[in-house]
């Protein structure tokens, strides 16, 4: 249709100027101005007929660098920056139009270099923050997302919301319907454990597409910091006034001891007041107990081999449950595994746990077969070092399970319900953590990131 059009167009000039141009020439030829003798018609001819062929090579050139203004756009849209006009053309004008072409290219190459570099600017700050990042269309697919989303939501890929059903459907609707200024809190299970997940969600319209970006947190840590920062003001202020009370009773109970032994007074006495001594001896040591939670030493880091560590804790375990008879099953992968870690403090812990596990295991009533407390050592993919301890004595209750890290929360007759708080605490301060895993058997992990 274009080219009828221009063919068109071409007759018609053509036509126009061989009319005008007989024209004038006739006009000149009769003028008494000039003569009969004056016959201008062989060049004004030759003007009208050259005047098509300037317009057909006017058009002719258009559409050349109409052509190559399209080859141009068709490379850059299949990111062809490698074309190239030749710019030694003997046309001016062609070799002007070949310049500006291969310029635009240049630059066009430049701003997609730019932006590309722009993207993964933004894409590896997005992988060093600690927060979870997840950016979703109105259909539900995943149009970005970074590696801490992955591991909070315990995914390897995650494409789209529904695969989220398989975590937890809650959480695949909350995150199917939530809009932008919406916050939810959700309790994900896992095998780390039990995490709180905490939402923003906020939206952004990205070339005419409407997305939205939800932030992922796990709220854990600041919930079980708030919760011990307030327990340790509790027991300080309990051991401040139980210790003011407690020592001048004791001290003036040993006192009058002596003095009802040195004049023989009453027996009666006597055993009244080595009754209130050992009472108060008993309350202070109860109360130092507890003190210990609030006083665990700065850890001193230093490396040292996982595999002769585990061996002495084990060992010591032995020595101090010499009348046990659970047996002890060490794997360590590598054998050279070294971890970076307060040797002394980390090992309160794995005697802790040992010691639970063990009383654990002698605990169970009707028990046919010898006990096993299996420990193993290894780095995840992440090269985190995990400590695995487990025992196959009775599992944790789950109404119990929930409330063991708590400070001076035990089932035990004569426990003191602080042990697995400090190892939680001395794991803290080692830039680690220590959960327990949901099993039949009963696991705690160890994890030093």
């Amino acid at each position: 249709m274009k080219q009828a059009n221009h063919t068109c167009y071409l007759v018609l000039l053509t036509l126009a100027a061989l009319l005008a141009g007989g024209a004038w020439a006739w006009f000149l030829t009769d003028s008494p101005l000039l003569g009969k003798s004056f016959r201008p018609l062989p060049w004004v001819i030759g003007l009208t007929a050259s005047i098509p062929l300037l317009a057909y090579k006017l058009n002719k050139q258009s559409r050349q660098y109409a052509r190559q203004v399209l080859f141009l756009l068709d490379a850059v849209e299949n990111n062809d920056y490698a074309v190239h006009f030749s710019e030694d053309e003997r046309d001016t004008n062609t070799r002007l139009v070949h310049q500006a072409l291969n310029r635009i290219s240049h630059l066009l190459y430049n701003v997609k270099n730019e932006t590309a570099q722009r993207e993964k600017y933004y894409e590896l700050i997005l992988e060093c923050v600690s927060t979870g990042i997840v950016v979703l269309n109105d259909n539900g697919a995943v149009y970005q997302k970074n590696n801490e989303a992955l591991r909070l939501l315990g995914l390897e890929v995650f494409t789209h919301v529904r695969q989220l059903k398989r975590i937890d459907p809650r959480l695949a609707s909350r995150f199917a319907t939530c809009r932008a200024g919406d916050t939810f809190q959700l309790p994900l299970q896992n095998e780390r454990g039990t995490l709180h997940l905490f939402v923003r969600a906020s939206d952004i319209t990205i070339r005419q597409e409407h997305l939205r970006i939800l932030a992922l947190n796990d709220i854990n840590n600041e919930l079980d910091e708030k919760e011990i920062d307030s327990w340790i003001r509790l027991t300080r202020v309990l051991t401040h006034e139980i210790m003011n009370s407690v020592t001048p009773i004791t001290s003036l109970s040993e006192t009058l001891l002596e003095l009802a032994a040195q004049e023989g007074t009453q027996e009666e006495i006597s055993r009244g007041l080595e009754t209130i001594s050992q009472t108060g001896k008993g309350l202070l040591a109860f109360v130092e107990s507890y003190r210990q939670f609030t006083r665990i030493p700065t850890p001193i880091p230093s490396l040292f081999y996982v595999k002769s560590f585990l061996e002495r804790m084990v060992n010591l375990a032995r020595h101090q449950h010499p009348g046990s008879n659970t047996s002890f099953r060490t794997e360590v992968q590598p054998d050279d595994l070294i971890l970076h870690a307060d040797e002394n403090l980390i090992g309160q812990v794995i005697t802790n746990l040992l010691k639970n596990a063990l009383q654990a295991i002698d605990s169970e009533k009707g028990r046919q077969t010898a006990g096993l407390i299996s420990l193993r050592a290894y780095c995840d993919d992440d090269e985190a070092v995990i400590i695995d301890v487990s025992n196959d004595g009775p599992a944790i209750p789950e109404d119990v399970a929930g409330h063991i890290f708590i400070p001076f929360f035990t089932t035990k007759d004569k426990g003191s319900g602080i042990g697995l708080s400090i190892s939680r605490q001395i794991m803290r301060l080692s830039g680690g953590s220590i959960t327990l895993l949901p099993g039949r058997e009963t696991t705690f992990r160890l994890k030093f990131d």
